[in-house]
């Protein structure tokens, strides 16, 4: 497409988003008295128009945009309908669930057992530990630094408690149960429950085993897992194409139950959360990527579309298929991209992290407790052993929550205030969950000096064309 058709294309949708907002004004501001009827044709006119410069666009990352900006529109103009649409977000997530767990064993063993020396794997595992540690401890410690500079959870009225289907209280887990939480005692089981860890340790202990196999058992099996993973990854094109629906649709499901509204209730809490993430991504993984030379552009521009999903849906999981495929395309070896990607989905959720010192204090200060900063560093090192392993799914780092509230003798109670904007807060910490993996992908490659050896194969290039 060249630059003047890009621009027709886009012109019908600027010129009617700046009519809507004039629009807009003039009747919130300027005391010109509009037809509500009026307001709400503009508004579906600029998201037309949207619909017609994505058809232009012929792009799914344009498309998953415009069924967001939908999606949001449908949901506060049509609330009663946007709740039915959870459904349609469901099936995405569990499609895109079917390819977690074969991708990521595929992908590993391949990974694994396709190198000509064990040692380069462990090396590289080790490298990946070490960052993953070192990164978020810096986001447990930014978090924590951050509720206490705003302190936004001191001087609240604790509401009744009106809902409890969402909260479930969990006993309190020792060390040793987290610890043996991480290894499978049935593989099939694993797989079914989503945990992911236990996959990914199951997949790494299966490819050492076959990579010290002689060539002739070796090969058979390596060649199965190298065509599960393309198909795997073919399969992830199909079910992308359903993406700009399932992402709509939990957006508009977003909007509608909860109300855009919500955006002013606990202000504090969610500009806390949202500044402190802000406050990491300038810090520490831009910083990052600058020691490691990454090629910001490319990498901006490759996780834009896992980043759209996974804001969406708030599913780490859920971007995950799209994201190894971006990282492959900019030049991370499928070798590396299967062996990082998946760990770092169990150990490097910065997000979730920074999210979860953050939280934990803010139960107190809404309870009126005062902690020491002891007891707050007490809490942030318990949080770096049980804050890995967390489920890239909506809503699990409540359980995470949860366990630190009875470990500490929290109250349980201002969790509910946060139940109630968890969603927003999810969307962001999410987000950078899918920025930290993606850029901890590409900086171990630059590590292992093996960024941009190999040329990705076709299969990935066909799907982020």
């Amino acid at each position: 497409m060249t630059a003047n058709s890009k621009i027709k294309s886009f012109l019908p949708a600027a010129v009617l988003a700046a009519a809507a907002s004039i629009l807009y004004a003039l009747n919130r501001y300027g005391g010109v008295p509009v037809a509500p009827a009026a307001l709400l044709v503009s508004r579906w006119a600029v998201v037309a128009a949207l619909a017609w410069y994505a058809l232009w666009k012929r792009s799914l990352t344009t498309w998953i945009f415009v069924a967001m900006v939908a999606g949001a529109e449908l949901g506060f103009d049509f609330p009663g309908a946007a709740a039915h649409m959870k459904v349609l977000s469901m099936i995405f997530l569990r499609l895109i669930k079917t390819i977690i767990a074969p991708l990521v064993f595929a992908t590993l063993v391949t990974g694994i057992a396709g190198h000509s020396s064990l040692k380069q794997v462990g090396r590289m595992g080790l490298k990946a530990l070490i960052y993953f540690e070192i990164v978020t401890t810096l986001a447990l410690f930014i978090g924590l630094a951050a509720i206490n500079f705003t302190k936004a959870g001191v001087g609240i009225t604790l509401p009744p408690v009106t809902d409890t289907t969402q909260i479930v209280r969990v006993e309190k887990q020792t060390v040793a149960e987290v610890i043996l939480h991480v290894f499978p005692e049935n593989v099939a089981k694993s797989v079914a429950d989503g945990q992911v860890l236990q996959v990914v340790v199951f997949s790494i202990l299966f490819g050492i085993a076959l990579a010290m196999l002689p060539e002739e058992k070796r090969r058979p099996m390596l060649a199965f897992c190298g065509s599960l993973s393309e198909v795997m990854f073919k399969f992830t094109n199909i079910i992308m194409l359903f993406a700009p629906v399932g992402v709509g649709a939990a957006i508009a499901y977003t909007v509608g139950h909860m109300g855009l509204g919500i955006l002013v209730n606990l202000f504090k809490l969610l500009a806390t959360l949202y500044a402190a993430l802000t406050f990491f991504i300038l810090t520490v993984l831009l910083p990052a990527a600058l020691l490691a030379k990454v090629p910001i552009k490319r990498f901006v521009k490759a996780i834009i579309e896992p980043v759209s999903i996974a804001f969406a849906t708030t599913s780490s999981e859920a971007a995950l298929p799209r994201a190894m495929e971006a990282m492959e395309a900019i030049g991370v070896p499928r070798k590396v991209v299967a062996f990082v990607m998946p760990t770092g989905y169990s150990f490097n959720l910065d997000g979730s992290t920074l999210y979860l010192s953050l939280a934990s204090v803010f139960v107190a200060q809404a309870a009126g407790i005062q902690m020491s900063w002891g007891s707050q560093l007490a809490m942030v090192f318990t949080l770096m052993l049980t804050s890995k392993g967390v489920a890239g799914v909506p809503r699990a780092t409540l359980v995470i929550l949860l366990g630190t509230a009875a470990s500490f003798n929290l109250p349980v109670e201002p969790i509910f205030i946060i139940l109630g904007i968890d969603e927003l807060m999810d969307m962001a910490r999410t987000s950078v969950n899918v920025i930290g993996n993606c850029l901890a992908t590409v900086i171990i490659a630059r590590w292992e000096g093996e960024f941009g050896s190999e040329k990705p194969p076709a299969v990935v290039m066909d799907a982020v064309a």
